[in-house]
């Protein structure tokens, strides 16, 4: 029988729970607060490595954050296929993130076929045959039939867009009730950790660029504990109160003051003398690709404030040269010159 479409999953707001979504939200206030000096250096792109390492690292990926930083640069990188796969992937994901709307199942099963591509043949849809969990060799947790998961992800979707839960509380609830429903027939903790980042970013950008999966990696046992405890107690309090935890260590550690990381824009302000033609500043940086060039130099330099163009109204024009702003000088400053 079909639950009706009023489904509301088993949680208790304990006062644990709420101590937690008051201390998040005042710690990500003080963050926001930061968040122009965190982007104009990309720690957005550096936290994002770390967001694909700890996530795909918890399904068994052994690539590191150095790697996969290379695969980003597009340079080639000695591993096992499906691994590299696996991180390309995910690249290709989070950079369709802010794209998607977390309560459209569509553009869940559109996020599965781009994270899934050339590793499954049932990528971008549920599964078709029974699933467990396994921890071992012993089976934790079985998952509900298949001819079930269309009719039960509907009814999380239709929670999820009618709930007035806060967020911190929602997005949880939403990924332990997808591990619970195991929907796919491979890769559901990846998709359940970015659904949940996605519900998040949604309440406040910064959530975009918080890396809570590389800490999730580090308590890896205590995530399927808290998962199998909700299962055990019919409540996904358990979980709720886990992920919170975790998103409170993450938002009070995370440091956006302007680091010495030299990121890729900076590297850029280090080469740029006087005005310079796009060839010219490719050239200084040793690059070859275009594309790589355009995406992770020169774009996050002008959006960041850091460049600008002699010619604005003619971004195209073969003219075009680029000089640093008085911003682009005081980052170059604290990076001592260069």
């Amino acid at each position: 029988m079909t639950k009706p479409s009023n489904y509301q999953p088993p949680y208790t707001i304990t006062p644990e729970i709420l101590n937690r979504v008051a201390a998040i939200s005042e710690a990500i206030g003080r963050l926001t607060v930061l968040t122009d000096r965190a982007r104009a250096l990309r720690l957005r792109r550096l936290n994002r490595i770390r967001t694909i390492h700890g996530s795909l690292a918890i399904e068994g990926n052994t690539l590191s954050e150095a790697q996969i930083t290379a695969i980003l640069e597009g340079k080639r990188v000695i591993a096992p296929p499906r691994e590299v796969q696996e991180v390309k992937n995910a690249l290709a994901a989070y950079d369709r993130f802010d794209s998607w709307k977390p309560e459209v199942e569509k553009n869940l099963l559109e996020a599965y076929r781009i994270l899934m591509s050339g590793l499954i043949d049932e990528a971008g849809m549920y599964r078709h045959g029974g699933v467990g969990v396994m921890a071992v060799q012993q089976v934790i947790h079985m998952a509900p039939p298949a001819d079930r998961v269309p009719h039960l992800m509907a009814d999380l979707f239709a929670w999820l867009a009618a709930t007035d839960a806060h967020p911190l509380i929602a997005s949880s609830v939403f990924h332990y009730e997808f591990e619970f429903i195991h929907p796919f027939a491979d890769g559901n903790g990846r998709m359940g950790r970015l659904w949940q980042s996605l519900i998040l970013a949604r309440w406040n950008p910064l959530f975009a660029d918080i890396p809570v999966e590389s800490l999730i990696f580090k308590h890896q046992a205590e995530y399927y504990q808290a998962i199998q405890e909700s299962t055990r107690q019919t409540d996904s309090a358990s979980f709720i109160a886990f992920m919170l935890r975790m998103i409170l260590d993450t938002v009070t550690t995370s440091t956006p003051e302007v680091t010495r990381e030299v990121t890729p824009e900076v590297r850029l302000l280090s080469v740029l003398t006087s005005e310079m033609t796009r060839l010219q500043l490719k050239v200084a940086l040793g690059l070859k690709d275009d594309e790589h060039f355009r995406k992770a130099y020169l774009l996050p330099a002008l959006e960041a404030g850091l460049i600008e163009m002699t010619i604005p109204d003619k971004p195209r024009s073969s003219k075009q040269k680029y000089r640093l702003t008085d911003k682009g000088r005081q980052v170059m400053a604290q990076h001592g010159g260069g």
